[in-house]
């Protein structure tokens, strides 16, 4: 048996999450039991799901930042608990949001989540590799993905679900940076320039959410 912690109360969001707190709150609430009981989050990261990991992820789709365009296509790879892909349908109510999860019991607590929180509209789970997406799956304004591989591997897998000129945004950690310089060839060869380190939130959270953004090539 699982002990069960609290995710303690909401902190003062920004203006523009207002309208979301409820629906943020809701799916706190759901990490903390069902996330917790079945594996998809650590029961040591109950107290402090609001700042690790939903104003982490939040703050990426604030509007004044400019990354994620209004009314945009997303799709989040190996979505796990719905980190970031499930914030950021609460958040920002204009996405549409593709969850991919190859793992069973990770995509039904999505798709039951997706439900409950009242998201089936405008958010779809798919079951499956990224790279075995089928094309109806594929063409999407904005690619992320949240602490699922190597960014060298990763960009493998998110260019080819974007537009020519779409945006990866992969959600990293402090070393971010030599991530990054590490693998400059293998994400210019998979079709992603002008990659580039980005850290968000810095009056939200601490530490400041860490990204790495690059494009799509466009098509010749």
């Amino acid at each position: 048996m699982v002990s069960r912690e609290t995710p303690g109360s909401p902190p003062a969001l920004p203006p523009w999450l207002g309208g979301s707190a409820d629906s943020l709150a809701a799916y706190v609430e759901l990490l903390s039991s069902d996330g917790v009981t079945r594996g998809l989050i650590g029961p040591r990261e109950v107290t402090r799901l609001w700042s690790r990991h939903v104003l982490n992820c939040a703050v990426v789709v604030d509007p004044s930042v400019d990354l994620v365009p209004a009314g945009a296509r997303v799709v989040d790879v190996g979505s796990g608990a719905g980190l970031p892909g499930v914030v950021w349908a609460i958040a920002r109510p204009d996405l549409r949001v593709l969850l991919i999860e190859p793992l069973l019991r990770r995509a039904t607590f999505l798709d039951e989540a997706v439900g409950s929180l009242g998201l089936s509209e405008r958010v779809q789970v798919w079951r499956g590799r990224a790279e075995d997406a089928p094309a109806e799956l594929r063409g999407h304004q904005v690619a992320t993905a949240r602490a699922v591989a190597p960014l060298g591997r990763l960009v493998r897998w998110l260019t080819p679900l974007l537009d020519p000129g779409g945006t990866m945004i992969a959600l990293k950690g402090s070393t971010a940076g030599s991530e990054l310089e590490g693998a400059r060839g293998e994400v210019s060869d998979a079709g992603i320039v002008d990659a580039r380190v980005l850290q968000i939130g810095q009056s939200v959270v601490d530490p400041p959410t860490t990204v790495v953004v690059g494009q799509r090539r466009a098509a010749e």
